[in-house]
């Protein structure tokens, strides 16, 4: 895949504190930004304020809510808030179109990053219409990089795009069956095999 951040010297250099918001729906998209340290959430918020997350866009990335805004002229329809100090560099919209232009190198890596992004958000909406919460909530834990997770119930809601009571209730169910322990703002993984077992698609 074409490596973005060779490109970066052609922008600014953006920073951002953690938790800054980056854009908002009905923002319009100002550049095209290249992260190179932190990353950037971008999710969507319905009318009765239910909140999933569709991405992530780490370092050497870009987004593409930005690009669909940049090549359709569009305003955003999601939101994005930095997670970490985030550094990124920022590509004018005129900068953006001339290497779309002239540079096939660029162009292919903007076009296979958006790709890559529409593959995940796929995964995202058949996650959200075809697997049980609690599925997805056993493959989101057996999948964490650590056994002891610091996240907040709502915080999981969140990823998971759901309600924080449905996460408590599922929580409280696997740590009955000895899957999970639960403190004070932690979850500690006890059984991830179980876990994976139990969230894995069915055929």
């Amino acid at each position: 895949m074409t490596d973005l951040a060779k490109f970066a010297a052609q922008g600014d250099t953006l920073t951002l504190p953690d938790g800054a918001r980056v854009f908002a729906p009905g923002d319009e998209s100002s550049a095209f930004f290249i992260v190179t340290k932190g990353a950037v959430r971008v999710e969507q918020t319905n009318s009765a304020g239910r909140t999933v997350v569709l991405y992530r866009v780490a370092a050497g990335e870009s987004c593409v809510l930005t690009t669909a805004c940049l090549l359709s002229g569009r305003t955003y329809a999601g939101y994005g808030y930095a997670e970490g100090d985030v550094t990124a560099q920022a590509l004018s919209p005129a900068v953006f179109r001339r290497l779309m232009q002239t540079d096939p190198a660029f162009q292919q890596g903007v076009f296979e990053s958006f790709a890559l992004r529409v593959g995940e958000l796929t995964g995202v909406i058949d996650d959200l219409l075809e697997h049980r919460t609690d599925m997805r909530l056993a493959r989101w834990l057996a999948a964490a990089p650590t056994e002891t997770i610091e996240m907040t119930q709502s915080d999981i809601a969140q990823e998971l795009g759901t309600a924080r009571e449905v996460v408590s209730r599922t929580l409280h169910t696997f740590e009955s069956k000895g899957w999970v322990t639960l403190t004070r703002g932690k979850i500690i993984v006890d059984k991830q095999d179980h876990l994976r077992a139990y969230g894995a698609p069915t055929v």
